[in-house]
This record gives structure tokens, sequence and C-alpha cells, in this order.
């Protein structure tokens, strides 16, 4: 396993948000974690990243436990990208480049140089190089956040609601990118979701969140009806649509 995540727990005061929740994943693996508004799954993130410190339970990749590790450290195994990019005065060349910071020392080498080219013309970002980020659309800056996690040559990637408040065809473009991020290099993947469908479409694996707990974790073909209908509390069905599972409301 890439990922191991055992028991982590986590209460904001003396509110549990997280109990006990555990699970793991393969390279080349990409899992959508679901549910409804307020169950964990953007605090569940942050304590995979320790951006949150957990109260209990332990966070691994490979044999190295994140939780005991410096932010730096951590950067070098794990690339987040959050719902929202900061955008400014800052051109997307070096939006990008400051992804290579856990691995810069003294000064921005020749080889942080050329891996930064080399993602922007994966992204076909060329012509978008020099521009800044506040005159970017919300798909542009979406491909923009992404590249600058997968400059940093991590072994997981998360992704908080990366298809949110884009449209139909950025939808599909972000979703077909990140798929071929994870497994064309070997990495591990998480990406919070609201849209059932896009995530049984592109995930290998899902987990549904209630309460703060898994209440279910399968494979994409093994979701049920009656799953959904006890985390969201909406009858449904399951058709195949050319073979693809397609979720709709009864």
């Amino acid at each position: 396993m890439i990922l191991s995540v055992n028991n982590v727990r986590f209460s904001y005061k003396s509110r549990p948000v997280l109990n006990s929740v555990s699970f793991s994943l393969k390279k080349n693996e990409l899992l959508a974690i679901l549910g409804p508004n307020g169950v964990g799954k953007t605090t569940l993130l942050k304590c995979i990243n320790a951006i949150l410190r957990p109260q209990g339970g332990s966070v691994l990749v490979g044999d190295r436990d994140l939780l005991s590790l410096s932010r730096m450290e951590i950067a070098k195994d794990i690339a987040y990208v959050a719902q929202r990019t900061e955008t400014g005065r800052l051109t997307v060349f070096d939006a990008i480049l400051l992804g290579r910071r856990p691995h810069i020392r003294w000064k921005v080498g020749r080889e942080d140089l050329k891996k930064v080219d080399a993602i922007i013309r994966t992204f076909g970002l060329e012509d978008l190089s020099l521009r800044f980020l506040d005159e970017m659309s919300g798909g542009e800056l979406q491909k923009v956040s992404i590249a600058r996690a997968l400059v940093q040559e991590p072994e997981v990637l998360l992704l908080d609601e990366p298809t949110s408040s884009l449209d139909l065809k950025n939808q599909q473009e972000i979703l077909e990118t990140i798929r071929h991020i994870v497994t064309g290099h070997g990495m591990a993947g998480i990406m919070t979701m609201h849209d059932l469908n896009s995530a049984l479409r592109f995930a290998d694996k899902v987990l549904f969140m209630k309460n703060g707990e898994i209440y279910s974790a399968s494979e994409r073909s093994e979701v049920t009806p009656e799953v959904v209908e006890a985390v969201y509390g909406l009858p449904v069905i399951i058709e195949k649509v050319r073979g693809q599972p397609v979720v709709m409301p009864l």
C-alpha cells in the first residue's frame, strides 16, 4: 500500500468530526470520498495532509508516519489542491514553480525550471505561462493548481472538490486529467466530490461518509442504491448507460 489511514480521529473543540476512519490505497488508484455537507470530507483530507493534526490514529505513506514529519517533508509525499485557488499578481509559471519549494535547497535550479516547463506543456498552458492568476477563468485556475501539485512529485495527490464551480466541459477535462495523472505517474489520488455520477465514472473506489464515519467503502461497481439512500436520505436507482453506472433519484 502507498497510503494507509489508520483510526484517524478529530474533533473541533468538543465536537467529534471524524471517528476512527481507516482505509488504504495502492499506486494508480483513485478514490472518491462522497457524502452530504458537513460529514467531514474536507476535514479528513486536511488530517491526511496534517494541515489539521488528528487527536488519534496514524497516516502512513509507505512506512513513513506523516504525522511525525515537518511540513516541508510532508510536502514531498503529499500534494493538496484546495477547493479555491488564491489569485493575485503571480504569473502561472511562478505559481507552478512554487510547487518545487519542498525540493529547493538554496536556489531554483535548472532541473526545477525544466520540470515546470514540462508540466506546463502537459497541461497545455504554454500560452498562459506569463498571465497573472487573477486574469484567469475557473477552469484555467484549476489546471494551474493541479499542475503546481504535480510538480511537487508527490506519492499521494489530494483534491478537495476539484470540479466545484466548473462548467460541464471543464469538469470533464479536469477529471480526465486527474485520472491520467494518477495512473500515468504511479501515485494514489483522493478527491472529495458531490457528483456521484462523475465519481462512479472516474474513480476506482468510492468511500461514503456519514456522521464522521465510513458508512461504506467499495469498488465503484459495487455501489448499491441502498447505500446511496442510507447516506443521503434519498431513494435512487442505479442503471447502466453505455456500460457506465448512473445514479438517478426516484
